[in-house]
C-alpha cells in the first residue's frame, strides 16, 4: 500500500481504531486519538525507524484501511483489545503469546471484583485464574466471568481501568472481598472515601455496574449509552429522580472523560542533545509547554510545564508575571514568556517547545527561538469550540508524539489557570 491509497478512504480527525486489511484478512489493528494522523504516519519515509520491519511488511501487504470511530480514547483502547481478540492479526500478536500480554477480568464471586492480570496466570480453557495467582485463596475464588484483552500495552491498560472506575466504582483488591485483614480493610476504606470503590454497598446496585463495566470492556460503548439512556428515562417516568440524575451522570461522564494520558505512542524515536537520562541510563526526552491566563487583561500569568519521559515533571514548573503586555495580547504574552525562559541557560534546552494555539502563535514562538539562536522545533496544539485537542501542528518534524504533545499542552493549561486563580485570590484579599 503507498501513500497515494491513502486518498481512497476518508480519514476522520477523531478517536477510533484502524485496521489495515489483506483482502478480507486482518493484518493489524490499531488506536489512535486521531484516525486520520496516526495512518498518515505508516506512510512517513522513517517508518522503519519507528516502527520496524514487521510493520513495514505490513503495511507493503495491505491494500486496504477499515476503521470504527469512537466518542473517547478509552472506548479506542478497549475496542483495540477486542478486535485483536477477535481477529489475532499476525502484526500485533507475532512472536507473542497468551502469556507475554495483559487482561482486565471479572472474578466469579460473590462479589465480583475487576483485576488487571498477565496472560500466564490465566487459564483460558477453564476461564479461571491459575492457583498461584492468590495463594491464600481457594480454588473456587478463581473462576472468571469474563476475560478481556489481549491489551497490547499494561501501563494504558492500568489508566483504562482508574479512568472505567470513575464512572462505575468497582472492587479491585489483591484478595476477594470479606477477607479480614488490616491491609485490606484500610484500602477499601481509602478508596471508598476518595469515589473509588462503591459507596453504601449494595449488592444488587453493584451488579448493576459489573454489567456497566463488562459492557464497557467488552467493546459496546453503543449499546452501554442505549441502555442507560433507556434507564434514564424509565427512572423519570416513574419519578425516580435520583436514579435518572446517576444514569445521567454516567452518560455525561462516558462523553467527557479526561483521557489524554492514554494517547500514548510507545514506538518514539528519542534523538537530538535535548534528551536526558534517569538513574538506570535509561534515555528521557524533555518536552517544553506553555500557557497563559487572565482576567479582563489583569493578573496576566504565563507558564511553563516540562514533561520527562512523557511524565510531568512537577519539580521543573515555572511561573511567569507578564510586564511587558498592556492588553489582553496572548502572542505578545507568549513572546515575552518564550524570551524570558531562554534567558536562563541554567534550565536544559527540551526537545521541542509546546505552544496552544494555532499557525499566528507557532510562527511568533519560532520568531523568538530564531532571533536568539536556538533551533529547537515548536508543536502547536489548535483546540475545538469545546477547548478539546482538534489538530497538532508540527508533530513530525519534531519528531515528538502527539500524545505527548497533548498532555503537554493539557497540564500547561491546568497549571496556568491554578496559578492564575491563586493570583487572583490574592488580590481579592487586598
Amino acid at each position: 500500500m503507498q501513500r497515494s491509497d491513502l486518498q481512497k478512504t476518508d480519514l476522520p480527525d477523531v478517536p477510533g481504531v484502524y485496521l489495515f486489511k489483506q483482502g478480507r484478512n486482518v493484518l493489524y489493528v490499531g488506536k489512535a486519538t486521531s484516525l486520520r494522523d496516526r495512518v498518515r504516519s505508516y506512510f512517513d519515509d522513517d517508518l522503519i525507524a519507528t516502527r520496524g520491519p514487521r510493520i513495514v511488511d505490513m503495511v507493503t501487504k495491505a491494500d486496504r484501511i477499515a476503521y470504527e470511530t469512537t466518542p473517547t480514547v478509552l472506548e479506542a483502547l478497549v475496542r483495540e483489545a477486542a478486535l485483536i481478540k477477535k481477529y489475532m492479526p499476525h502484526a500485533n500478536v507475532d512472536g507473542k503469546d497468551d502469556k507475554t500480554f495483559l487482561y482486565a477480568v471479572i472474578t466469579e464471586e460473590e462479589i465480583p471484583r475487576v483485576l488487571m492480570v498477565r496472560g500466564k496466570d490465566v487459564d483460558f480453557k477453564a476461564r479461571s485464574l491459575k492457583s498461584d495467582f492468590n495463594a491464600s485463596s481457594q480454588k473456587s475464588d478463581f473462576s472468571l466471568r469474563a476475560i478481556y484483552g489481549p491489551f497490547p500495552s499494561g501501563a494504558q491498560l492500568k489508566e483504562g481501568l482508574r479512568l472505567i472506575r470513575r464512572i462505575f466504582p468497582f472492587f479491585d483488591t489483591e484478595k476477594p472481598i470479606g477477607t479480614k485483614s488490616k491491609h485490606q480493610k484500610a484500602k477499601i476504606e481509602f478508596n471508598t472515601q476518595i469515589g473509588q470503590y462503591p459507596r453504601g454497598f449494595d449488592a444488587k446496585e453493584y451488579r448493576r455496574t459489573i454489567r456497566r463495566v463488562n459492557l464497557f470492556l467488552s467493546g459496546r460503548g453503543k449499546e452501554l449509552r442505549t441502555l442507560l439512556e433507556r434507564e434514564m428515562r424509565q427512572a423519570a417516568r416513574e419519578e425516580r429522580f435520583e436514579d435518572a440524575a446517576e444514569a445521567r451522570r454516567e452518560l455525561f461522564a462516558l462523553d467527557h472523560i479526561q483521557d489524554v494520558s492514554l494517547i500514548k505512542d510507545e514506538n518514539l524515536v528519542s534523538q537530538g542533545s535535548t534528551l536526558t537520562s534517569d538513574s538506570q541510563g535509561r534515555t528521557l526526552m524533555r518536552i517544553e509547554a506553555y500557557d497563559t491566563a487572565h482576567l479582563s487583561g489583569t493578573n496576566a500569568i504565563g507558564v511553563m510545564t516540562v514533561l520527562i519521559g512523557g511524565v510531568p515533571s512537577k519539580r521543573e514548573y515555572r511561573t511567569f508575571n507578564i510586564r511587558g503586555v498592556q492588553k489582553n495580547d496572548d502572542i505578545a504574552s507568549l513572546k515575552e514568556i518564550l524570551s524570558r525562559r531562554l534567558g536562563h541557560p541554567e534550565w536544559p534546552l527540551p526537545k521541542a517547545f509546546v505552544i496552544d494555539g494555532g499557525t499566528a502563535q507557532k510562527k511568533a514562538a519560532e520568531s523568538v527561538l530564531a532571533e536568539a539562536g536556538v533551533a529547537i522545533p515548536v508543536m502547536a496544539v489548535v483546540k475545538d469550540e469545546r477547548h478539546r485537542p482538534r489538530e497538532i501542528i508540527g508533530a513530525r518534524r519534531a519528531g515528538v508524539s502527539e500524545a505527548d504533545a497533548v498532555l503537554a499542552n493539557s497540564e500547561a493549561h491546568r497549571f496556568s489557570l491554578a496559578r492564575h486563580r491563586a493570583a487572583r485570590s490574592r488580590e481579592l484579599r487586598k
